[in-house]
């Protein structure tokens, strides 16, 4: 009866952050490994199901369930966060232009345009910074060692197109193929 029970915690805890990964992939537009994921998840709510439908008196089952989707939630959160999938933007408001920020953020790989604006009584800087988002923290460290009173507001993106990080993705990818192809023969 216990162990029964424990069988779906445990099919919960797996249920929900994969459930979560795949609401993740698709809210990124990222619908194929999103579908492999939901057929992994739907197997798994099924089977779970199976084990508290069997027997609706038994609590156990059902207080497994509900304590499994809880700390699942939980997980799920953890590994959204480990994973980091996707990409942000930031705009960094500043008061000088700091060719010192826009430098250390471009060579540390970041795709960077800078604004001129205008402020209630003087010019403003705003930054464009897209990162990868399992990089945020690098790209907000620099930021607070050049720029510590920098207002910032961060966005997440769904897709894009064209740009410096294009590019540098695929120079990567190139690069990498071709390491691969060397190292096949």
């Amino acid at each position: 009866m216990l162990l029964q029970a424990l069988l779906i915690f445990i099919l919960q805890l797996i249920y929900v952050p994969v459930l979560t990964i795949r609401t993740i992939l698709l809210v990124k537009n990222q619908t194929t490994s999103a579908a492999g994921v939901g057929l992994l998840e739907a197997i798994i709510y099924i089977v779970s199901l199976i084990f508290v439908f069997q027997d609706l008196s038994n609590i156990y089952n059902i207080v497994a369930y509900v304590l499994g989707f809880s700390v699942g939630l939980l997980l799920g959160g953890a590994l959204e966060k480990k994973l980091a999938i996707g990409f942000i933007t930031y705009q960094a408001n500043i008061l000088d232009k700091n060719i010192d920020l826009v430098n250390a953020l471009r060579t540390a790989g970041f795709g960077v345009t800078v604004f001129e604006g205008e402020g209630i009584n003087t010019a403003r800087y705003r930054l464009d910074i897209v990162s990868k988002r399992s990089r945020e923290s690098e790209l907000l460290d620099i930021i607070n060692k050049y720029e510590p009173k920098a207002f910032l507001m961060s966005y997440e993106i769904r897709s894009f197109k064209g740009g410096y990080l294009t590019k540098s993705m695929k120079k990567r990818t190139i690069n990498f193929l071709k390491k691969k192809k060397m190292t096949d023969m």
